[in-house]
């Protein structure tokens, strides 16, 4: 189960009733957090989930609205004793970014890594599910995540015994363990069937739309874009500050066939989102105006 929270759906600034875009995602108890605004931790705790779980923070660029709160949520994680490393990943110039907002929270009692993105797409992988960060097009070098669970397939009993593999193997195997007995090297390919069907979430903000990313979005489970503008007069606004309308991300969500998307990152003149849905639904009818704290618990298929 892979669970996801738009903690906030604001771009620019902060509204009294609208905290600034942040995508937290929790997995086999990791928690993966993504772009941290100001009021971000505040978002968090509206929620009821607590920052000690957080082992990955990914900024998709450096613009206030995405990073300014992450001073506050280190100072609130070393608050809370926290001992283990935290991993921030992000565009080139993360460390020294990152240092200079650390000005303020200088002491910490946990250490910070950090993996830069260099390349237009790369794969930084984990136990249990990778992240896959992609270049788009925006006013300074920014990037769109994708979130990607691989399932195994079903264990083969019939093929396990008919290569003789050891029973008290076969558990190892199950979990992905290449094991050594004997002289003989057992894979976990040799009892498994076909991978099933995993999870997948694609989430980009501050971006012209971009081949990029329909092609990331492609098998998504759920699609999360900006939607930044949705009156009629604000394509050419759009265009001049690198951002997506409404309806730009709804063109985008068909074109990746997927089967829901969530908008964010509206801008502070977008005081009533769902106002605009019925026209952005004509061009991908699964489409939802986000609020904060919407949540959905991603489950895979049933066999």
């Amino acid at each position: 189960m892979l669970d996801v929270s738009l903690l906030g759906t604001g771009g620019m600034m902060p509204l009294p009733y609208r905290w600034l875009t942040s995508l937290m995602l929790r997995y086999q108890g990791k928690g993966i957090l993504i772009d941290c605004g100001e009021g971000t931790q505040i978002a968090l705790r509206e929620k009821g989930w607590s920052p000690n779980p957080i082992d990955i923070i990914c900024f998709t660029h450096y613009h206030a609205d995405h990073i300014s709160g992450l001073p506050g949520m280190l100072l609130t994680m070393g608050n809370a004793e926290r001992t283990a490393p935290l991993l921030l990943i992000g565009p080139k110039g993360l460390v020294r970014v990152v240092n200079a907002l650390r000005t303020i929270a200088p002491e910490l009692p946990f250490e910070l890594r950090f993996q830069e993105i260099t390349e237009p797409e790369q794969v930084i992988s984990f136990d249990g599910f990778w992240l896959k960060a992609f270049k788009v097009n925006h006013s300074i070098t920014c990037y769109g995540y994708s979130m990607i669970v691989e399932r195994a397939g079903r264990f083969d009993k019939e093929r396990a015994m008919e290569q003789q593999i050891p029973m008290k193997l076969w558990s190892r195997l199950q979990k992905g363990e290449t094991i050594e007995q004997d002289g003989v090297v057992f894979t976990p390919d040799m009892v498994l069937g076909a991978p099933r069907k995993g999870l997948k979430v694609t989430y980009c903000t501050d971006s012209r739309p971009a081949d990029s990313i329909v092609a990331n979005a492609e098998d998504s489970d759920l699609l999360i874009l900006e939607g930044m503008y949705g009156e009629a007069d604000k394509l050419s606004k759009a265009r001049e500050n690198k951002h997506m309308t409404m309806y730009e991300a709804a063109s985008i969500a068909k074109a990746a066939k997927v089967p829901e998307l969530w908008l964010t990152h509206y801008s502070p003149s977008l005081m009533r989102p769902e106002e605009y849905m019925g026209d952005v639904r004509k061009i991908f009818p699964n489409a939802v105006a986000a609020k904060d704290g919407r949540t959905v618990e991603l489950r895979f298929e049933e066999d």
